[in-house]
Parts: C-alpha cells; structure tokens; sequence
C-alpha cells in the first residue's frame, strides 16, 4: 500500500498547521479562497491609486515631471529606510548581511544621483521659475523620510551643526539637540532665534516623531551596528568599502547633484535666486559648509580635510 502523501495533501496538512497555530479554521480560509478574485498586476501594484496621486497647481506641463521625480524620490527613501530597519534591528548582524545590506541601500541613492539629469535637463527653465512660485514656501528641505535615513545611519553628534558640537554629547536631552540640528541653520536666525515658516510647519509635523526616532536609534543606527561587530569584522574590507561608499553616495555625490541641478534654475536670471523655502540654499546644499560624515571613523585626516572640495 502506497502511504506517501501527494503534494496537495502536503499542502493541506502544513494549512493545518498553520491555522491551528493562530486558533483558526482552516476550512473557513479554503473556502474564503473559492470567492477571491485572481491577483492581478494592476490590483497588487495599486496602479491607478498610484497613477492618481500627481496634482498640479498650474497649467504649465514640466510641473508633472517635478511632481513625479520628487515622489519617486520619496518612495526610493522608502525602499531605503525598509533595508536601514532591517539592519538596525537585527541583532549581531552577520558581516555578510550588513554588507549587503548597505549595497542595497548605496544602489538606491546611486539610483537617485544619477536621477538629477532628469532635473536638470528635463524641464524647461521658464516652466520652472513660473511653477516653483506656486510651490513657495514648500521646500525638499522638508521631506521627513531623508530625516529618518540620517537619524538611522549614524549617531547624531554627526549631524549637529559644527558650530554646536563642543556643547552637545550623548547626555545632551534630544529636544535641545533637535534645536541644533545641521538643518536647522537652512530655517532658523541663529542671532535672533526666530525661525522661518518652513520650518515651522516642519516641526509642527514631523517633531515629535523625529525626536522618538533620535532616541529610538541612539544605539542601533549603522555606525552602532557597526560597532558592535567582532574587532576583526570591523576590519573586513568588503564591509569598509560598502560603509564608506554609502557615506561618501548620501553625504557627498547625491548632495552635490542636487546642488547642481538647483543652481541651474535658481542661477538662471529668471527669478529672485532664493530657494523656495527661503533657505540659504548654497551653505545648506554644499558638504564643504555643513560636513555631514556618516562615518567619521572610517575617513584619514586628508579626506576629512577635504570633504566636499
């Protein structure tokens, strides 16, 4: 008598199990099975929710390629901030795993550098400077998820002002190192304190977030996972160079083509040269003013000195 089970009745029994483990009845999901609809590409992507999701203020066409380069923008953040999770909770992440982890997340930004040709070259500098009035005082200054990415990456003595790093340390409350944040300098007065709109309303939204987020990876961001891998680990050149490239990528190449891409429009003559949220665009864009390193530990004097030129 033939007792081996066919594949089907393979399936039922692992059904069984599965089910029984969250005390529910299998009988009850086969037959929600009979009444499902066939997945389709459409459905399981949410196409036309997505296709849906692009507004424009004026009449001018290059508002919709701005519209959309900046939301696939924000959903490679996402695809960002899903692998930085993933690594940051982990608990004594393989080397393996974190380095391919971090090329993961180097491809994505690799991904949004090259992108800024579509800025850059893919809208017409009249458009632009009639548009981007509409847009005021909005600014990219004030996407939440690039926030995230750096709260995650690295501990947050990096990305204080210079100015204020003598003065904050790990004992610092987060409220009082939220106030000193490097880009906090791009919206707020430092000689009266005031702060402009943008930030405001930034604030208003996102701060309360962003300070659970600043205590939430105070000791699991990159650099701590980082360090708490064996001495010999910390010194796997596959892993160095992965750390380094993802420091130099964000900090460095993605911050210069944005800055190029910017100087294009706001240089071209054709408008007041200020950015649309007010900012002092070129300090806060360029990484010589602001050094923002990941990774300090990692870079020799000479490249540290020389960060950003």
């Amino acid at each position: 008598m033939n007792t081996e089970k066919t594949q089907t009745e393979q399936l039922l029994e692992a059904l069984e199990q599965k089910f029984n483990a969250i005390n529910q009845k299998t009988d009850t999901h086969l037959e929600g099975l009979l009444w499902s609809k066939p997945i389709t590409y459409w459905d399981y992507i949410q196409t036309d929710a997505l296709l849906n999701l692009q507004t424009q203020r004026t009449v001018l066409p290059d508002e919709m390629v701005f519209i959309m380069y900046h939301q696939v923008n924000e959903l490679l953040f996402k695809m960002i901030l899903w692998e930085t999770e993933q690594l940051c909770h982990t608990d004594k992440p393989e080397t393996d795993f974190f380095t391919e982890k971090l090329r993961r997340i180097s491809r994505y930004f690799n991904m949004l550098t090259t992108s800024f040709d579509i800025m850059g070259d893919g809208m017409e500098v009249a458009q632009y400077m009639k548009f981007r009035n509409t847009l005021t005082p909005a600014s990219g200054f004030q996407s939440a998820q690039y926030r995230l990415i750096e709260f995650a990456s690295t501990d947050l003595i990096n990305l204080i002002d210079y100015r204020f790093r003598a003065t904050i340390d790990r004992n610092t409350p987060y409220s009082h190192a939220f106030e000193h944040l490097y880009w906090q300098a791009a919206g707020k007065d430092y000689q009266t304190g005031e702060k402009s709109f943008l930030i405001l309303e930034f604030e208003r939204k996102y701060k309360d977030e962003f300070i659970r987020y600043m205590e939430k990876y105070n000791t699991i961001n990159i650099w701590q996972k980082f360090k708490q891998l064996p001495d010999s680990e910390q010194k796997n050149p596959a892993l160095i160079d992965a750390m380094r490239h993802y420091d130099y990528t964000v900090n460095v190449t993605w911050v210069m083509g944005h800055l190029h891409a910017a100087q294009k429009y706001i240089e071209s003559g054709q408008g007041s040269g200020e950015a649309t949220g007010g900012s002092d665009w070129k300090k806060y864009l360029h990484p010589k003013y602001q050094r923002r390193i990941f990774f300090p530990e990692l870079w020799n004097e000479e490249e540290l000195k020389n960060w950003g030129e």
